[in-house]
């Protein structure tokens, strides 16, 4: 089963923000803002309402990826391993 290499803590992002150059801070899956009792739901089930059309078939896990200088954001998509 493959699994999100950044939600199981096997690896960090190390990006940097593009408005301000500062370091990204990874807030977690764009599916555990969505909906607060998410995390109750098995992968399969999230991956289907998390408004993205390629994550429940190409193993890919959306992060918010957020600066806390200057309060940018942006989704990345993790390949899942």
């Amino acid at each position: 089963m493959p699994m999100c290499p950044l939600c199981n803590a096997f690896k960090e992002m190390d990006m940097n923000c593009q408005n301000c150059g500062a370091k990204l801070n990874d807030a977690g899956k764009v599916s555990d803002f969505l909906d607060p009792y998410g995390h109750y739901n098995d992968d399969a089930t999230v991956k289907m309402g998390d408004g993205y059309a390629n994550t429940s078939r190409g193993g890919i896990c959306p992060h918010l990826m957020a600066c806390n200088d200057c309060g940018h954001d942006q989704v990345i998509f993790i390949n899942e391993e």
